[in-house]
């Protein structure tokens, strides 16, 4: 049941990034048609370069404007995700073969890489109600 809602969730993401795929490809020739004839075919492949470069940058900027770094929890300061990073952060190479080794144990046995993606895609469980 969750590894059909996985699977379907991976392939609507594919689904829009190509329809997305296909709209920039139908701009860029579009644009280069229209521009070709006024400044001939190298500068129109520059303009449709510009163009593209300059969506790229748009884009980035927007994902990059609302990423914010969560805010630390009070007196957490040791906790396991701050240790690894910090490990990560001395000795990125361990760090690496970690990942290396988890990857290889997670795609070999398909309870782990269910339980990863169901812990992946899961919600947040809601916050207890107060009592009174």
């Amino acid at each position: 049941m969750i590894f059909r809602k996985i699977v379907g969730l991976v392939a609507s993401v594919a689904a829009i990034a190509a329809a997305a795929v296909v709209c920039v490809v139908a701009l860029a020739f579009s644009l280069y048609a229209a521009v070709r004839d006024v400044v001939g075919p190298a500068w129109g492949a520059a303009a449709v370069a510009l163009v593209v470069a300059l969506m790229a940058v748009i884009l980035a900027l927007v994902i990059t404007r609302k990423a914010r770094p969560p805010k630390p929890v009070k007196g957490d300061g040791d906790n396991l995700t701050a240790k690894l990073i910090d490990l990560a952060r001395e000795r990125p190479l361990v760090a690496l073969a970690a990942v290396g080794a988890a990857a290889t144990v997670i795609v070999r046995n398909p309870r782990i890489l269910t339980a990863v993606l169901a812990g992946l895609f899961a919600g947040r469980p809601a916050p207890p109600k107060p009592k009174g």
